[in-house]
């Protein structure tokens, strides 16, 4: 058994808030794990979005470091793709990093229950 089978459960119910970021705002690893009850779990969000790519319905190019960088940015088809597809969506990106962090930042902790 792999690591995605065993924490399957987790991971679907990471793609569940990742898909609830609405266009042109980004969250992070670390919201999401809080959201999830699991806040020391941050790592783990992040392997959920590394196998997030084969997953067309979790838009993984919102989900940024607790700095706004684009650290998964190595997890997707091109090391551009994750800047392309924020800026599809009107987001700002300057040497891999969110402009307008804290603007555009969306708190899954605070927008919904789980």
């Amino acid at each position: 058994m792999n690591l995605n089978e065993r924490h399957r459960d987790f991971f679907e119910k990471v793609y569940a808030i990742v898909r609830l970021i609405p266009e042109g705002r980004v969250t992070s690893y670390g919201a999401i794990a809080k959201a999830l009850g699991t806040a020391s779990s941050s790592r783990m969000v992040g392997w959920a979005m590394n196998a997030a790519h084969s997953k067309e319905d979790v838009p993984a190019h919102r989900v940024v470091n607790r700095n706004g960088l684009l650290t998964g940015k190595m997890h997707f088809s091109t090391p551009d793709e994750m800047e392309r597809l924020l800026r599809l969506e009107g987001v700002e990106v300057k040497d891999d990093k969110v402009i307008q962090f804290k603007e555009l930042f969306w708190d899954p902790y605070s927008e919904i229950s789980v």
